[in-house]
């Protein structure tokens, strides 16, 4: 039987830039890969064929795909064996877990690579140059989203939306007792800026969940404000959390999963709507419970042209996302050329191998 796969993004360009959240999804680990040199394409590749491999074998695997890059992965994990590798060109990861380097530079022709060095710095100058537009773009953005809350929070019955929130931690907490045991927290994105737009991985991470509660509302309105209450009351009873955070806005959270208790609470709107379509699946609407009735028709203007101008910067900041991916795209064929394939199968069989004497301890 093939193994179950969970997709995530662990680090997203945001409204405040490049933001890594790679270092709790490794934790409780027992040894690392750390993929490092300069081809993400090798080091993906590397990722991929060791994630094909174990799932064949009936593995559970979760990968860590790469906001910058649609057809690339930052990392994958083996929950079952402990193991772990990561792009470490991704972000360092700040843990304490034995780790082991693999160089995918070690897989070069280091003269051809030292002849193409002038071309490949001008090629990464232009790359960190449209990566930073991008998050200028959605900076811009943000703060122009941030008037577009500002509407809704004026209309706002702050009393009536805490009593919201505690009334659903009620219902999601109301016969649990404290485990005893400390949670362990993992943070993430479902969904991320790409160059091909914006991409998530909801219904993945949500379909093996009894209960689904979507979150409905307006910019402004508290739903990252209860998800955050939702986490703390799991945190507080010593249940494992899964932290999904705002790939726009990194400080704001976009869902909540909690897997011994089988439900997941998720911001349920544009540009990441879905709706109810399996048993278990529940509509909160907040802007209907919390709001002053009339809000949307009464600055329907202010509403539209503020919606238009956040959404343009977004749709800016995508533009240079892929012109990022397309300047790493020229420059991958220079990596590759100088790239002996029988090495970087040495590396992928040194890797499953130690993969295959801990998987024969487990029998």
């Amino acid at each position: 039987m093939t193994g179950k796969v969970l997709h995530y993004f662990a680090g997203d360009h945001t409204a405040k830039g490049f933001y890594p959240m790679y270092t709790t999804n490794y934790e409780g680990l027992e040894h690392i890969f750390l993929l490092k040199g300069s081809s993400k394409k090798v080091k993906s590749s590397l990722i991929k064929e060791i994630a094909a491999t174990w799932m064949n074998n009936g593995y559970d695997v979760e990968l860590i795909h790469c906001s910058s890059d649609n057809d690339a992965l930052d990392g994958l994990i083996i929950p079952r064996l402990k193991i772990g590798l990561h792009d470490s060109a991704s972000s360092p990861l700040e843990i304490n877990v034995p780790t082991e380097d693999v160089n995918v530079d070690d897989a070069w022709n280091e003269d051809n690579l030292n002849e193409q060095w002038d071309t490949i710095s001008r090629y990464n100058e232009k790359i960190n140059k449209a990566f930073e537009s991008a998050h200028e773009s959605f900076k811009t953005g943000l703060l122009v989203h941030d008037d577009l809350e500002e509407i809704y929070m004026n209309n706002m019955d702050y009393d009536k939306a805490n009593q919201v929130a505690d009334d659903l931690i009620n219902r999601l907490y109301g016969n649990e007792t404290s485990t005893g045991k400390t949670a362990h927290v993992k943070y993430r994105f479902f969904g991320a800026s790409t160059p091909q737009g914006v991409v998530d991985y909801i219904p993945n991470i949500t379909d093996r969940l009894q209960k689904r509660y979507f979150i409905k509302g307006r910019a402004g309105t508290g739903k990252s404000t209860l998800l955050k209450k939702v986490a703390a009351a799991a945190v507080d009873l010593g249940l494992d959390v899964e932290m999904y955070h705002c790939g726009f806005d990194p400080e704001s959270l976009d869902m909540v999963v909690v897997r011994e208790l089988g439900f997941c609470v998720f911001d349920s709107t544009d540009p990441h709507e879905y709706f109810p379509e399996q048993d278990g699946d529940e509509i909160i609407d907040i802007y209907k419970k919390t709001v002053k009735a009339g809000t949307d028709e009464k600055y329907a203007k202010e509403i539209q042209e503020l919606t238009h101008s956040y959404k343009s910067y977004m749709k800016q900041g995508v533009s240079f996302l892929r012109e990022a991916k397309r300047l790493k795209d020229e420059r991958t064929p220079i990596y590759i050329d100088g790239v002996d394939d029988s090495k970087v199968d040495r590396m992928y069989q040194k890797m499953n191998q130690q993969l295959e004497d801990k998987a024969g301890h487990l029998e």
